[in-house]
């Protein structure tokens, strides 16, 4: 689901190309945070003690030849040519790959489940990364702080722990006013990284031989089941891959693949190679080849320009934790609850304050719990490694069903993409004990969340249904006893666009009485990201006054029922806001042994039901018009 927090809408490419290079720019800030602060601590990660590799040449090479083959096969290969060619109107991220790769398999109802859940899962581990994100990214740039004086040592979590409160204390505040600074630092970054990279390799000119496969071959072989093992620090180098995928729709493909090949790329290789050559010419570089390889004058500095960095990526993060939240709880994965929104122009600009305070609160605690980054790193590659499993399935079934790729073509690349992300998965896996267990902990709850507030939705839509009355029996029976009309609107908030509200059978029941004009309005979340105005509204009379209003809304957007109504205008139907009442059902939920789900999960959606944000306000429907009637359900 996307990261980023910048344009409102879904333009095309061929729209944007006016814009390529502020695109490209402002994508360095958003796109490439994560990715970008890899090198802080991925090639250390590799020679850790307890990975039992020898700080050779050898072993140097091999591990900077599997880095840059990492780059090219996951990165340049999988995200940037292929999966990013599949977007949902615009849109990328793992909700959005799931809802269009379902697309052809809604006939088969096991596949569509199956492929469902893999989204799903896929997207509850990103909530983990929005954790892990921000405590390994800026705990490894205070910890640069230890090279230029031990003195920092007792600091260096605390130091951390206060910039991560000040980091999500300022969410509540946008990040359009900043958004601007985000390139140009992280331009400087790159710039920075290559020039340090380049200081390097000078050192080493050898080091570029890496390139060569032979040497990755040569560090298995040598290292056998340690080698394999090191692969779980090779797949830091790629973590951020999937935020190339899920902010395509705030910049496009163009942008991002030509920032990628013209700067990001480039820039990493050679700060990788640099620090490669400095371990090659002074081994005990190894407790932070990242930072020892500035000159002395250059580490105060740098560990400002690097924790500048790992806080933009982990605000890219976070804001892309908001927007995955918006979009599940359009999807039906999620109960409504308060998203504000920080600018008045740009869609993408939210805060979701139960998300952010969760987040800090795990994210203080990873700090507190882990110490330092190399024992994070575990913690770090199992939630990436799953994701990109998922990632890689979904995009088989697309190109199978969707675009009628042939097996003989779909099946070698999903071989090519599986084989690269099992060797990391299983690399990582192992490192559950150590730490790994908590981004799977943590997908395991969003996940339980997320499929029982689904599956709760459709039983208890299936029992609003065994009371709904069908609408010809419902006109026919007002036509033969006309009830007393009075003045005004009301409005009914209905679930099925088909039968008669249950609350209007109420309120006709208590009352005997229907307003001048009756509207069933029935909001949908279409599975694609926007709406086009002359989509967002139908509008069908139906006699004797009543009218059925059936409004649109992608899953990136906010439904807005006042200016809905205000479209309404354009079908001849005309609200004056002080003369309409709005009538919602509000259902108490009483867990049964009928047939659904087990107990335990029918009273933990009765919680989340009661706890979810109240329909007024998530639909922006003035308060002092609502009336509510209260129904009790039997789940």
């Amino acid at each position: 689901a996307g990261r980023g927090v910048m344009t409102a809408g879904t333009p095309s490419d061929g729209g944007r190309e006016g814009r390529l290079p502020a695109l490209a720019l402002a994508a360095l800030g958003v796109v490439f945070g994560d990715i970008g602060t890899s090198p802080l601590y991925a090639l250390r990660v590799c020679f850790d003690p307890d990975h039992h590799i020898p700080l050779s040449e050898q072993n140097i090479l091999g591990a900077l030849s599997l880095i840059f083959w990492a780059l090219s096969v996951v990165i340049c290969t999988k995200y940037l040519l292929f999966i990013l060619r599949a977007d949902n109107r615009g849109e990328g991220g793992i909700l959005a790959l799931m809802a269009i790769a379902r697309r052809s398999y809604s006939s088969r109802p096991r596949l569509f489940w199956l492929l469902t859940l893999a989204g799903l899962f896929g997207a509850a581990l990103l909530y983990g990364d929005g954790m892990i994100t921000p405590a390994i990214s800026v705990l490894a740039a205070v910890e640069g702080l230890e090279v230029a004086t031990p003195f920092f040592n007792p600091y260096v979590v605390p130091i951390t722990i206060l910039l991560l409160v000040a980091l999500f204390f300022f969410q509540k505040r946008g990040t359009a006013r900043i958004g601007s600074i985000f390139g140009p630092i992280m331009l400087l970054w790159f710039l920075v990284m290559a020039v340090l990279g380049i200081r390097g390799i000078i050192q080493a000119p050898e080091v570029l031989s890496a390139v060569n496969p032979l040497y990755g071959a040569r560090f298995f072989m040598e290292n056998r089941l340690s080698g394999f093992l090191a692969l779980g620090a090779v797949f830091l180098v790629v973590t951020g891959g999937e935020a190339l995928y899920a902010d395509m729709g705030h910049f496009g493909r163009r942008p991002i693949r030509l920032t990628w090949f013209s700067v990001v790329f480039p820039a990493l290789l050679m700060n990788y190679m640099g620090q490669g050559a400095l371990l090659m010419r002074h081994p005990e570089a190894v407790d932070n080849p990242f930072f020892m390889l500035a000159p002395k004058w250059g580490v105060y500095p740098l560990v400002a320009l690097a924790t500048a960095a790992t806080i933009i990526a982990s605000q890219a993060v976070i804001s892309g934790s908001f927007s995955l939240t918006r979009q599940a709880i359009q999807l039906g994965f999620c109960p409504r609850i308060a998203i504000r929104h920080t600018s008045e122009e740009e869609i993408g600009q939210i805060y979701v304050p139960s998300v952010n305070w969760a987040l800090m609160i795990a994210t203080i605690a990873l700090v507190l719990g882990f110490q330092n980054s190399d024992n994070l790193a575990a913690a770090y590659g199992v939630a990436v490694t799953t994701d990109m499993v998922f990632a890689t399935l979904l995009f088989f079934f697309l190109v199978r069903g969707l675009w009628k790729w042939k097996l003989s073509a779909a099946l070698p690349l999903a071989i090519l993409f599986l084989s690269a992300d099992l060797a990391f998965w299983g690399a990582n896996i192992i490192k559950v004990p150590e730490g790994g267990w908590f981004p799977l902990v943590v997908a395991a709850v969003v996940f339980t969340l997320m499929a029982t507030w689904q599956r709760g939705r459709a039983i208890l839509y299936a029992r609003l249904q065994e009371q709904i009355l069908p609408l010809e029996l419902f006109l026919a029976d007002i036509q033969r006893n006309p009830p007393i009309r009075v003045p005004g609107s009301a409005v009914y908030m209905t679930g099925n666009p088909e039968g008669v509200p249950v609350a209007l059978l109420h309120n006709l029941k208590h009352y005997h009485v229907l307003h001048d004009t009756v509207v069933f309005l029935t909001v949908v979340t279409e599975e694609e990201p926007f709406i086009s105005k002359e989509r967002r509204l139908e509008v069908a009379e139906l006699g004797h006054g009543i009218f059925r209003l059936l409004g649109r809304y992608g899953f990136m957007e906010t439904p807005n029922v006042p200016v809905l109504l205000k479209a309404a205008a354009r079908g001849g139907l005309h609200f004056d806001m002080m003369q309409t009442s709005f009538f919602l059902g509000r259902e108490t939920l009483i867990a049964t042994k009928r047939p659904g789900m087990a107990i335990w999960r029918e009273r933990l959606f009765a919680l989340m039901s009661r706890n979810a944000q109240a329909a007024t306000t998530f639909f922006r429907i003035p308060v002092n018009r609502v009336v509510e009637l209260g129904a009790q359900i039997e789940l």
